[in-house]
C-alpha cells in the first residue's frame, strides 16, 4: 500500500461507497465517463462485490477503460481480480463485460502522466494524499508515481465470448 495509507473506514468508508448506490439507482451517467463500478467476485467468499473507481484512461477506439488502485495491491477489489478477471463494468449507464488485466508498472507510469498532463489538479491532490512527492509536477515525478500506483485495465469481451 503506498506510504502507509490504509483503505477508509468508518464514516470515510460510508462516503465513499455512496457512488455505488448512485449506480446502483441507474444514475451512473451523474458521473459521465470520469467514474466506473466494478463487479467483482470475492476470491475467499465467491461473493458478488462492487466499487467505484476514477477512470484514469480511456481509449475511445477500442473502449478499454483504466484505473488506478490507489491502496495499492492490497485492495481487495484489485487481488479479486488478480483471481477473477473476467467480470463487468459500468460506465455512465452501460454495463459491459471486461477481462481485467493489470498493467505494468512502465505502463502505469505513461498512464499517470497522461493523467496528469489532463487532470493536473486531480493528479497533484492524488499525489498529496499518497504523500509521494511528484518532483514539483514534472512529468517523471508523475511517472515514478505511476509505477507505484498498480493499473488495471478493463478490455471490452466481444458478446458471446465470456464474462
Amino acid at each position: 500500500m503506498p506510504r502507509g495509507l490504509r483503505p477508509p473506514s468508518g464514516l470515510r468508508r460510508i462516503m465513499f461507497r455512496v457512488p455505488i448506490l448512485v449506480f446502483r439507482a441507474r444514475l451512473g451517467w451523474l458521473f459521465g465517463h470520469r467514474l466506473v463500478l466494478i463487479n467483482h467476485q470475492g476470491r475467499k467468499t465467491g461473493r458478488q462485490r462492487q466499487v467505484v473507481v476514477e477512470v484514469a484512461a480511456r481509449d475511445r477506439a477500442t473502449g478499454a477503460v483504466t484505473v488506478a488502485s490507489g491502496y495499492g495491491s492490497r485492495s481487495d477489489w484489485f487481488r479479486n481480480l488478480l483471481v477473477a478477471p473476467d467480470t463487468t463494468i459500468e460506465v455512465g449507464t452501460r454495463r459491459l463485460p471486461v477481462r481485467a488485466v493489470p498493467l505494468s508498472p512502465e505502463e502505469g507510469g505513461e498512464v499517470m502522466v497522461d493523467y496528469a498532463k489532463r487532470h493536473r489538479l486531480s493528479a497533484t491532490v492524488l499525489a498529496s494524499y499518497l504523500r509521494f512527492d511528484v518532483d514539483g509536477g514534472s512529468d517523471d515525478g508523475y511517472r515514478a508515481l505511476g509505477r507505484e500506483i498498480p493499473f488495471v485495465r478493463f478490455e471490452p469481451v466481444p458478446a458471446g465470448a465470456g464474462a
